[in-house]
């Protein structure tokens, strides 16, 4: 179990940080970048269930949904700031079953929607923009876990994960924008509004 009590540490204060296994980096360091980015885009989830608290209809199932991603992306996270070598038993990654179930909801979710002649702009009302915006989080979230695993060996799971992960944040913002009885906006290429 984690435990932490005291936030600031000023280890950090000369652009320095540690892995969980102890090992001294800097902080722009491909992997603290990975994993730093899969942290902001748990921030911009957090901000998604936000929106989803309350809701009444199909979107409610979403926001359980969510959550447990949120967590997943915290295992995903311990996943790459824990080097192999230094990994403990029962150390939380990312398993083969994460990414099917995105697959299967996905599959479940899509059942359900209109099919796309076209590409859409992001929108269709607070909680499919939001699910919008963490999808384009999740894509540099997967473009930074590439780097990484051009450098440095990982597990596998990674960017199969954040890549499932970031057509379940399209489909789910779709999804969002269909129950919430808002219209998606089409992409019309070359039109200007003045």
């Amino acid at each position: 179990m984690v435990r932490i009590t005291k936030v600031y540490t000023k280890t950090g204060d000369k652009g320095m940080t540690h892995l969980a296994g102890g090992q001294e980096v800097p902080k722009t360091a491909q992997r603290i970048e990975a994993y730093g980015t899969v942290d902001e885009l748990n921030a911009a989830l957090g901000l998604v269930a936000e929106a989803l608290r309350g809701a009444s209809n199909a979107l409610a199932g979403l926001l359980s949904r969510i959550l447990r991603i949120q967590n997943e992306l915290f295992d995903l996270g311990s996943q790459l700031a824990v080097l192999p070598q230094d990994r403990r038993e029962g150390t939380p990654v990312i398993h083969n079953a994460d990414i099917e179930r995105l697959e299967h909801e996905m599959d479940e979710m899509n059942h359900l929607l209109p099919s796309l002649r076209s590409f859409i702009l992001p929108g269709g009302g607070e909680v499919a923009a939001r699910l919008h915006l963490a999808r384009t989080v999740c894509r540099r979230a997967e473009r930074e876990v590439i780097r990484l695993a051009a450098a440095d060996p990982l597990d596998g799971s990674e960017i199969p994960y954040l890549n499932r992960l970031s057509d379940w944040l399209f489909v789910a913002g779709r999804f969002a924008a269909h129950h919430s009885g808002i219209p998606e906006t089409l992409w019309k290429p070359g039109q200007r509004t003045e």
